[in-house]
């Protein structure tokens, strides 16, 4: 060997180094020892968030992180209802507190008008069915409100008429059955191992027990956890698959069901966008709609989605 030279080896290749090059060879050991870890850290988070249980995966038809974002005024900051008007493609909403129904018009310039219905109350939901407003308290009653010609509301209550400790946030119209639909939050007879539902019928206001409910305990199983609280905030009617989209603010989860209650899928939500979504609505081509309040961070905000085939 010539005087000077020395020798290395990589995985038992033996070779010769120049006096010239251990510089070189120096520095470009100390470069790779930074660039591996970094490069071992993206695979690895690569490989964590590309399967199919990637964290913000979507329902067929939207993207949940291309939303349009139309800010609302600070009157709105505690919105937690919302339901379309097919008339003009406007949005009516109430806040939690207020007796006020809120015509929200959505554009560069969003308009509102509002209308007094009632006193303040624990408000938590509004549906439009024909020409009558469906409005939920969180006790489960529900009030129903129409206009008269003269522009005075109309109101009539309906009492929650079964027992126990009770918390309601979510009703919808299901089109098919021709039923209002009550989703709980947090009542007492579930023990916290299932959701049941509550329909009402529009005509007669008949409540009734008779409905589906929601496992719990498999939704628990599916998002792979052992201690699991669902609490709805906004449920709704897809108006073209007839599935029904179920969103928990406190989860930041929106979950998909059948009719019947069983679980199709769950969609992790990205709490940058979903800060706290207390109203969902479709219009007859499926546009999604979600409301969210303000949650002392900002203003309140609708989200907006195109539905797409």
């Amino acid at each position: 060997m010539a005087r000077g030279r020395r020798t290395g080896s990589i995985h038992g290749r033996r070779f010769a180094i120049l006096p010239g090059d251990r510089l070189k060879v120096h520095c470009l050991t100390n470069t790779c020892m930074r660039i591996f870890p970094v490069l071992f850290l993206i695979l690895f988070l690569s490989a964590g968030c590309g399967g199919d249980d990637g964290p913000f995966n979507n329902p067929p038809g939207y993207d949940l992180s291309r939303p349009t974002v139309i800010k609302l005024p600070l009157e709105l900051d505690e919105i937690s209802g919302l339901t379309f008007y097919k008339k003009d493609s406007a949005l009516f909403g109430i806040t939690d507190e207020l007796g006020l129904l809120y015509k929200i018009t959505p554009g560069t310039q969003t308009r509102v008008n509002k209308w007094k219905f009632g006193e303040a109350a624990d408000y938590e939901e509004v549906v439009l069915v024909d020409s009558t407003f469906y409005v939920l308290e969180s006790s489960g009653r529900i009030s129903t409100v129409k206009f008269a010609s003269s522009g005075a509301a109309i109101r009539k209550d309906y009492d929650f008429p079964y027992g126990g400790k009770n918390e309601f946030e979510s009703l919808y119209y299901d089109s098919v059955g021709r039923k209002l639909v009550m989703v709980c939050k947090d009542c007492e007879a579930d023990k916290k191992k299932r959701l049941s539902t509550y329909t009402i019928d529009p005509v007669t206001m008949e409540y009734s027990d008779q409905s589906f409910g929601i496992n719990i305990d498999e939704l628990a199983r599916k998002m792979k956890t052992d201690i699991f609280r669902f609490k709805p905030s906004a449920a709704n009617q897809h108006p073209l698959t007839g599935d029904i989209y179920i969103i928990s603010a406190i989860n930041q989860i929106l979950l998909v069901t059948d009719r019947a209650g069983k679980i199709k899928e769950f969609y992790p939500l990205d709490g940058g966008l979903f800060k706290q979504p207390e109203g969902l609505c479709f219009n007859h081509e499926g546009k999604m709609v979600i409301s969210n309040e303000a949650a002392d961070v900002g203003t309140a905000n609708i989200l907006i989605y195109e539905f797409k085939k």
